[in-house]
């Protein structure tokens, strides 16, 4: 075990006083223990805390709160209580957390002779010492970074403090002379928390980490690095989300499966394949792996200057400042460099802006229009020397830039934001309109950030530099993307799926509806594709039966439409026998095909290409021979009883068939029986009675409907009617002439 050293500091003595948010109610001295407590706002609370500190010795009170949003709700609720104290008087109120501007912060810093009130956030805990306080206000809470393994995410969520931050809160106060330190929970909540905060190992991603150790060798996988003896182990769970990003990213190879001695395949372990090129080159800059990945895409794609830039500008604090009390005149001065499609545009753009002034102007000009238009010089400066280090850094890997001194924002647009996406692939959403918020990687959801020029505009496909828990998951420095990017950068990570398979004849083959989606975010929802890449085997099978079996083709071939002019003329004796069961069935048809056709035969440009080699040994390789078309059932056919023609007086009619059978009870179709067509010339010519006869084959279901239209009475005598209507025409077609003799009377 490592040893434990302790370095002690002289402060003066500090007196603890505890206030929690719950208080006894008053006047209740018999209230039951259920009604015992009540608990006050946390805004009373600090208001409280400040009118007690003030009936003490003259000093600088010290608030910590969790977040930006408390302090000016704070700074707005001490006012009223400032002006009705008469202790607090001329007392000032000054804020201070990050993203205030420089020149707001070194209020703090430069005490005078007013009493002050400073709310803080963590900041003011071991970051930095705020001059003259005798009196410290803890909340207890702060936003603690947390990697989230569930979004794979940093979040912010409030929490209570350690006991040793609150300690050091406290400390604050003991600096220059003997303090006071309120501490707004009771004495059992500080003796509850945990004595120490959690080590930033066990609270962030560890892909810069483990890409670090694959890089010198001390790793070779995910489990030489949960092996390795750190001074604070991190979790399994946390390993695998790092190893995953860099997998991502490109920098580490898939898995390779080894069996181990003594184990099976299945429970051997998959130990990683080592550093890519990429993931060399990665482990190189020394920046995050994210940024790093851009950057190297970018040396493809010929915007290395563009997006060096972006990485410096993602890597330090914003540049431009919002001061509180002159946030529209800060926003209308950076309102020029947006791009309502793109933050990143925005940053490019504030980059070209301030090159030019600064060629324009002297240093100290350029630093007066800095302050004048709200832009920190000094992070400007360091946005400045970062990419020159970077610059420096990538040219031994190949990544050089050219002569331009400007970054070209709308030439390079799609190759920048390709390289960044590259990135940020799992920092991806797509627009979910009935919740407006956005569907994002791993089943996440998130909104644009209110600051972000993308946040009216809510476009279907955002990509973001970051998403950070707080409120709610938020996409901060955001730009819309095309989908078919990421495709195009991770053709490894997406997934497809296929739905629908169908044979087209514009097309001449098999196609199918792909769905493509990276990390659950679907990016293509429905394309159309060849389904011959996927499945040939299926394709093949869905060509022979739609194409050459149910015929939905459009061919020059001529065994084709020989084929189908033999398939009609069955198909035309069917209709003429009045049954359905002479053409053999469609499976009878594929398999004669499929035991002909070539393998490869998917499509009909494959089928073109293996038919013009293919007839020339067997011609007749593909025709149909009319037994192949007949069932068994077709052996007993008479057709001379369903003749093609009909004879009257000298004409000799052709016939047509339709057979069109109806469920009992339903109205006959119209079109069903047998037609004979005759020319109009020749209509007064006929006579009616042979037609009444029918064609032979027709006879007996004639006579026997006749049979079933005779009154009751009548009818019992021919019973049953089929057997009797059989009988009646052998006698019928032996004893009488249709051309002759009348159907009913004959009867």
């Amino acid at each position: 075990t490592a040893p434990i050293i302790e370095v002690s500091g002289r402060t003066y003595p500090v007196e603890i006083r505890y206030r929690p948010l719950s208080q006894p109610k008053p006047d209740e001295d018999d209230a039951s223990d259920d009604e015992l407590e009540e608990d006050r706002d946390p805004l009373d609370a600090v208001c409280d805390a400040v009118d007690e500190l003030a009936a003490e010795a003259p000093g600088d009170i010290l608030v910590f709160f969790s977040g930006e949003r408390e302090i000016r709700d704070a700074a707005e609720a001490l006012q009223p209580r400032i002006l009705a104290n008469r202790r607090l008087a001329n007392t000032e109120v000054l804020p201070l957390f990050a993203r205030l501007s420089l020149q707001e912060q070194h209020k703090v810093f430069h005490p005078g002779s007013k009493r002050r009130i400073v709310l803080a956030t963590n900041v003011a805990e071991t970051s930095l010492t705020v001059p003259g306080i005798k009196y410290v206000i803890d909340t207890g809470t702060a936003r603690i970074s947390r990697y989230s393994h569930r979004t794979k995410v940093q979040r912010l969520p409030i929490e209570r403090v350690s006991q040793a931050s609150a300690n050091q809160r406290s400390g604050r106060c003991g600096r220059v002379s003997d303090g006071i330190a309120i501490r707004l929970y009771s004495e059992e909540d500080f003796n509850s928390r945990p004595q120490f905060t959690d080590p930033e190992i066990l609270r962030t991603n560890l892909a810069a980490v483990i890409l670090q150790m694959t890089a010198m060798g001390v790793a070779r996988g995910p489990k030489d690095v949960e092996d390795f003896p750190f001074v604070e182990p991190p979790e399994t769970r946390a390993i695998n989300d790092g190893v995953t990003l860099l997998r991502e990213l490109g920098a580490l190879a898939p898995p390779r499966p080894q069996k181990a001695a003594g184990k099976t395949a299945s429970t051997s372990e998959a130990r990683g394949g080592g550093l890519t090129a990429v993931g060399q080159k990665l482990a190189q800059l020394p920046v995050d792996p994210r940024l790093g990945r851009m950057i190297v895409e970018a040396g493809k794609r010929g915007c290395v200057r563009e997006v060096m830039i972006l990485a410096a500008a993602l890597t330090i604090q914003d540049p431009r400042e919002r001061p509180t009390d002159k946030q529209q005149l800060a926003a209308e001065k950076h309102n020029r460099f947006r791009d309502e499609n793109s933050d990143f545009t925005g940053y490019l753009n504030l980059w070209n802006y301030l090159q030019e002034k600064q060629q324009e102007l002297s240093s100290s000009a350029f630093r007066r229009l800095c302050r004048a238009e709200f832009i920190n010089y000094l992070r400007v400066r360091e946005w400045q020397d970062l990419f020159t280090q970077l610059r420096q850094l990538a040219r031994p890997l190949g990544i050089t830039l050219d002569n331009r001194r400007l970054a070209d924002p709308v030439g390079n647009h799609d190759g920048i934001h390709i390289s960044l996406l590259s990135g940020l692939l799992s920092h991806i959403g797509i627009l979910d309109e009935r919740k407006r918020e956005y569907a994002g990687a791993r089943g996440s959801r998130f909104a644009i950030f209110p600051g972000s020029a993308l946040f009216k505009k809510s476009p279907t496909f955002v990509m973001a530099a970051e998403l950070v828990e707080t409120s709610r998951l938020w996409a901060r420095v955001a730009a819309k993307f095309d989908p078919l990017w990421a495709e195009q950068v991770a053709p490894d990570l997406v997934k497809r799926s296929y739905s629908e398979p169908h044979w087209s004849t514009k097309q001449g083959a098999v196609m199918a509806y792909e769905k493509v989606t990276l990390y659950g975010v679907p990016i293509i929802a429905q394309r159309r594709i060849n389904y011959a890449r996927v499945d040939p085997v299926v394709a093949r099978e869905l060509f022979i039966r739609h194409a050459l079996v149910e015929g939905d083709w459009r061919t020059h071939h001529k065994f084709f439409h020989r084929n189908r002019a033999l398939l009609n003329e069955v198909e035309e004796l069917e209709a003429r026998m009045r049954r359905r069961d002479l053409l053999v069935d469609d499976e009878t048809l594929f398999e004669f095909y499929d035991a002909r056709i070539g393998q490869e035969v998917v499509s009909e440009r494959h089928f073109d290409k293996w038919w013009k080699d293919a007839r020339r040994e067997h011609p007749d390789l593909l025709d149909f021979d009319k037994s192949l078309l007949l069932s068994d059932d077709a052996d007993d056919l008479d057709e001379s009883a369903y003749p093609k023609t009909w004879r009257h007086k000298g004409f000799e009619l052709p016939l047509t068939y339709e057979f069109h059978p109806v469920a009992p009870g339903s109205a006959p179709d119209p079109s069903d029986g047998v037609t004979a067509e005759v020319p109009v010339l020749f209509l007064n010519q006929l006579e009616d009675a042979p037609f009444r006869w029918l064609i032979p084959g027709q006879r007996v279901e004639l006579v026997t409907a006749l049979i079933k239209s005779l009154p009751k009475q009548v009818r019992k005598n021919f019973v049953p009617a089929p057997d009797v209507a059989r009988q009646a025409v052998a006698v019928l077609e032996s004893d009488f002439d249709p051309a002759a003799d009348e159907l009913e009377p004959s009867l």
